[in-house]
């Protein structure tokens, strides 16, 4: 019987080309996809029997590994991995690898497009108008106002550019600065929160104690500001973000990540007007989801045939 390869990743199919791509190389795809948290059984059998996996971005514990006897490699089809108990896998010899590189254009355009409705308040006038209304309420430019970043990777390094090129004023916090780039100014966090219009964040899960935007942090915004996430639900306070946003602590917020997905039905980000919220997809573009997508088949591929991965994060 040929290894089974586990895809959990809710866009690959039977027929695409990473199956075929996966079958070309002797293995056998099955396909689980990942719709929200698994019952208990279902999670600890999920790696039986399976030799690799290519995974969304759904939690891998320590105790899915019991029944992982034959498991050699996990692959995200995607950059985050924090979902992942790397330990665990370390533990058990298992392989993790990423994406990186596939995705970051996709996050950078729709970063800017959320900042763009926050601005202009499209999602509030497109239901307006749907509802019969006309409302003439007057947004703003993007230009000359300044934009944020926490986190120069490479999505950061794209949503900077695109905020550059758009008239931005971009200020950027990072441990890698680029002295020699005089369309960003490089500065420390706190400068970067206090000064941001917009504030947007590309930065990894993981690098701090607690959120990296908590109460404090919200309170020290500008009351105009707009916070942006792309990146990790686990970065931001949601209860603080919530009362902040209810209190005008800050003017709105556009998330594309949360804690939990998808939204549980009492959080309290649902009632409130300024938020605007989507499902996890600002790199869930044809083209991003095919390179994603290639990139971790190839990385199931190598550990399987006894060669280094392009893109391990587990040395």
């Amino acid at each position: 019987m040929p290894p089974r390869i586990l895809i959990t990743t809710d866009y690959l199919h039977e027929g695409d080309t990473v199956d075929q791509l996966l079958r070309d190389h002797g293995l056998e795809p099955v396909y689980s996809p990942f719709q929200g948290p698994r019952p208990l059984e279902e999670r600890r059998a999920l790696f039986d029997g399976i030799f690799g996996a290519i995974l969304a971005s759904e939690p891998v514990t320590a105790g899915m590994f019991a029944a992982a006897s034959s498991l050699k490699v996990i692959a995200r089809s995607g950059v985050g991995y924090d979902s992942i108990d790397l330990h665990a896998a370390a533990a058990h010899g298992i392989r993790v690898c990423n994406a990186p590189g596939t995705n970051h254009h996709s996050v950078a355009e729709l970063t800017i497009g959320l900042i763009i409705m926050t601005a202009r308040r499209l999602s509030e006038v497109t239901t307006a108008v749907r509802q019969g209304r006309w409302p003439r309420e007057a947004g703003h430019e993007l230009r000359g106002s300044t934009l944020g970043i926490i986190g120069y990777g490479p999505s950061g390094r794209a949503t900077a550019d695109l905020g550059a090129a758009l008239g931005m004023k971009v200020l950027v916090s990072t441990s890698h600065p680029e002295p020699n780039n005089k369309a960003l100014q490089f500065t420390d966090l706190d400068t970067v929160i206090r000064a941001s219009d917009y504030l947007s964040l590309h930065t990894r899960a993981g690098q701090q104690t607690g959120p990296l935007i908590d109460a404090s942090r919200l309170q020290a915004m500008k009351p105009t500001a707009v916070l942006i996430n792309t990146a990790r639900g686990s970065l931001v306070d949601e209860e603080a973000l919530a009362k902040a946003l209810h209190d005008g602590t800050i003017a709105a917020a556009a998330l594309d990540v949360l804690q939990n997905e998808p939204l549980p039905a009492d959080s309290p980000l649902r009632d409130l007007d300024n938020v605007l919220m989507t499902s996890h997809l600002a790199g869930q573009t044809a083209e991003a989801r095919t390179r994603a997508a290639l990139s971790a088949a190839h990385a199931v591929i190598d550990v399987l045939e006894n060669r280094e991965p392009a893109h391990p994060v587990d040395r």
